[in-house]
């Protein structure tokens, strides 16, 4: 995998003259973020030699080079799951090539199920923590030293500071905004009433598909990392209708706006 990353970097970089300092990943519905960047590149991921290709609704599939509040970013409008066929492994790539493109932090949101009670649909959750039920791991396989340790700590993997920042911003700028915990889960189905059960008891307050693996690999490379939910559904129990991958969008669409100011707000703040 270390010679295709670098085959990847290389062909960017011919194509790219800018060195992004944070990495963004877009999930389903919230691509209206690019018309916040002053876009000075754009690449359709199908063009770039190698690269994985998204092939779910919602995710557009292009690597978007630009900036915002003076700072170089680079943003994945579109991301890979392991439902699509993907191993986990081949998830970490993308993040390893955004590493090597340079940035130091990276951003992420996600359409999730709400299972906490107090959540509403619309809400947004902070992630303080995570759990991984999604398999596997993208770290299995012989470890490369230069991508990070073979035992990599996962006590801490939200940066404390930025969920800090978000959650005072949502606060003062009346966005409705929950801390809280992250179940990652493999998909492709909705969850049943009593998986959804399952997932409260151990501790989850949202559920989806992805996330997680790119995390992991982020802590990896040592990568400061953020995530957010749009809250698209419920879980809890009286309130689980059937759902549809278009409500998720919808929802995750009419929350776009306030993803993309807490998005501003952390990029923009220079003590992070």
């Amino acid at each position: 995998m270390s010679e295709t990353i670098n085959k990847i970097v290389t062909f960017i970089k011919e194509k790219v003259n800018i060195t992004p300092e944070i990495g963004i990943i877009l999930g389903s519905g919230l691509g209206s973020f690019i018309n916040e960047i002053e876009i000075t590149h754009s690449l359709e991921y199908s063009a770039i030699p190698n690269f994985l290709v998204s092939t779910v609704e919602g995710h557009s599939g292009k690597l978007i080079f630009g900036k915002i509040a003076n700072k170089n970013v680079v943003v994945m409008q579109g991301r890979f799951h392991y439902y699509e066929g993907y191993t986990l492994q081949q998830l970490a790539l993308p993040i390893r090539v955004l590493k090597l493109l340079g940035i130091n932090k990276l951003l992420l949101s996600n359409a999730s199920g709400g299972l906490n009670p107090e959540y509403k649909i619309g809400d947004l959750m902070i992630f303080d923590d995570h759990i991984n039920l999604m398999g596997g791991n993208p770290l299995l396989g012989p470890n490369n030293p230069s991508f990070g340790p073979r035992f990599p700590d996962m006590s801490a993997p939200y940066d404390k500071l930025m969920v800090n920042k978000a959650y005072k911003f949502a606060r003062e700028n009346g966005i409705k905004a929950h801390i809280g915990v992250f179940v990652g889960v493999h998909g492709p189905t909705f969850e049943t009433r009593a998986e959804y059960r399952y997932l409260r008891i151990i501790g989850a307050d949202a559920v989806a598909m992805s996330t997680v693996p790119e995390v992991i690999a982020a802590r990896h490379l040592g990568l400061s990392c953020f995530a957010i939910s749009v809250i698209t559904d419920s879980g809890v129990p009286d309130e689980i209708v059937e759902i549809s991958h278009e409500d998720v969008l919808r929802v995750a669409n009419e929350a776009a706006t306030k993803v993309s100011r807490i998005f501003k707000c952390l990029i923009a703040d220079e003590s992070i």
